[in-house]
């Protein structure tokens, strides 16, 4: 018996009421919450609309969503198709199951549609979200520890996961929890992307390749620890692959994209520097506090008005007036 160690979930689901809540999806559901929270935050200061990030959203988390679930799917189909299987279980997607580079292909695609639709270029929003998304990715991957699946090898290490109905048929027991491990390191390539972008400026799509090669270098550790069923290519985990192939591209992207763009955009959503000056333009009118109010300036009078007023002439111009009678 270990002396330390992480316990697992007693229950991965709590009924309220006919409602089913699952930690699974619960954590993905606060994850996204999270990202649009903080993206909105960076998009605002980067010069765009507050609202923005949700709107395209709507279009890039769906999408997003079922990307993950065909990546699974696709990479692992022996878990659905092969004989004795339930094809419907596909479609369980709260039982677990996303494909970040799935997630990731076809989010961009619906974040496209939205920036397009925007008038916004889908790079600048991408860079905004970099951080937002490993926050997210941090936050979803507890869905893993509500599931009791997606664990290392077996350890004896005082932050040991102790597994006691894993899925998938596995044995219970102790092992790496590869769950925290990358979402710790989510984190930490958060910060390091925003302190990047601060530090250098990163635009036209740098900061989100640059999220995207550093959730490669700990992926490839966590996926070295797995021990869950997957398919190999040449002796190496698909997914390991995967992230070797990301890694390089994600690299090359920012190194020619430094050559052939290098800076960041200067507009990032049309009219909306606008709408920030017109907001201020009433404010800088009323003057400064505790300013003496200016007077107004004297108008002509009109035809056939007495310069005098409705009141007549002041005092001064009565005793004057009888004077210049007699003259």
């Amino acid at each position: 018996m270990e002396l330390a160690y992480i316990p697992s979930p007693s229950v991965g689901v709590i009924h309220l009421g006919p409602l089913p809540l699952r930690g699974y999806a619960f954590c993905i559901i606060v994850g996204v919450f999270v990202a649009v929270w903080y993206g909105n935050k960076r998009w605002v200061a980067r010069g765009g609309r507050s609202g923005t990030v949700a709107d395209i959203a709507v279009w890039a988390v769906p999408f997003g969503l079922v990307g993950g679930r065909l990546y699974h799917v696709v990479t692992d189909p022996e878990l659905y198709f092969e004989k004795g299987e339930d094809w419907v279980n596909a479609f369980k997607i709260w039982e677990g199951g996303l494909g970040i580079w799935g997630a990731i292909a076809l989010g961009a695609v619906g974040a496209w549609i939205g920036c397009r639709r925007r008038g916004i270029p889908l790079a600048a929003w991408a860079d905004a979200l970099a951080p937002a998304v490993a926050i997210a990715q941090a936050i979803g991957r507890w869905g893993n520890w509500f599931n009791q699946e997606l664990y290392g090898k077996a350890t004896h290490v005082p932050w040991a996961l102790h597994i006691t109905n894993p899925s998938g048929g596995g044995t219970p027991g102790y092992y790496h929890p590869t769950f925290l491990y990358e979402s710790l390191w989510c984190l930490v390539v958060a910060a390091l992307v925003v302190w990047a972008d601060r530090r250098w400026q990163l635009g036209h799509g740098r900061a989100f390749a640059l999220y995207v090669a550093l959730y490669c270098v700990g992926r490839g550790g966590t996926e070295y620890l797995r021990v869950d069923e997957a398919n190999h290519i040449l002796g190496l985990r698909l997914n390991l692959w995967t992230v070797m192939v990301m890694f390089v591209l994600a690299v090359l992207y920012i190194v020619l994209s430094a050559r052939l763009r290098p800076g960041r955009e200067s507009v990032v959503e049309p009219g909306a520097g606008d709408e920030a000056d017109e907001a201020a333009a009433p404010a800088a009118g009323e003057g400064a506090p505790g300013a003496a109010p200016q007077a107004p300036e004297p108008t002509a009078p009109e035809d056939g008005e007495d310069p005098a007023g409705p009141e007549g002439p002041g005092p001064q111009a009565k005793r004057v007036g009888p004077a210049a009678e007699k003259g």
